[in-house]
């Protein structure tokens, strides 16, 4: 169980990130059009997993909108954004901000991927929903950086994430 902080406050999440080095846990998580994503449905790709609580929050916001930015400069990479909205929710901010370059997808349904990953926040006003985390892995699904934002409020270190690309 991992302790980060929510505007000063501790909290904590159901476990530990996967570590760099291993190799991460296949998925099951729902895109906009309701349709079913696994880590197959990316094979070959490097992948960045933007993880985060609400996409209606402003540092949820802020992180889907700079990995939004660049991933149009990466090269056989695609961004993932990840929370527990419901694909409808995720879907209209990316709509409403005209964000092409990222790919939402919803935990929603069971909250596995939050528990698999230990990743899924215990207690506290956002108990349930994912910790603010940045998962980076290859085109074998080997993890080459991982990134819990000790602070939720905060934003992730994007040029470490960006880097091990």
């Amino acid at each position: 169980m991992a302790s980060i902080t929510l505007g000063g406050n501790p909290i904590h999440t159901s476990g530990e990130l996967p570590t760099v080095g291993s190799q991460l846990a296949d998925f099951k998580l729902v895109q906009n059009d309701l349709s079913t994503a696994s880590l197959s449905t990316f094979a070959g790709k490097k992948l960045v997993l933007n993880i985060f609580p609400s996409v209606d929050t402003g540092t949820c916001a802020a992180s889907v909108r700079k990995f939004n930015e660049s991933a149009s400069k990466l090269e056989n990479t695609t961004v993932l954004c990840i929370s527990r909205d419901l694909p409808f929710a995720q879907k209209r901010f990316c709509g409403a901000e005209g964000l092409e370059n990222v790919v939402n997808l919803s935990d929603f349904k069971e909250g596995s991927f939050g528990k698999t990953n230990g990743l899924e926040i215990l207690d506290g006003p956002l108990a349930g929903l994912h910790s603010r985390v940045v998962i980076v892995v290859d085109g074998d699904g080997k993890i080459l950086h991982a990134e819990q934002v000790a602070e939720i409020a905060n934003e992730p270190n994007y040029e470490a994430a960006l880097a091990v690309l």
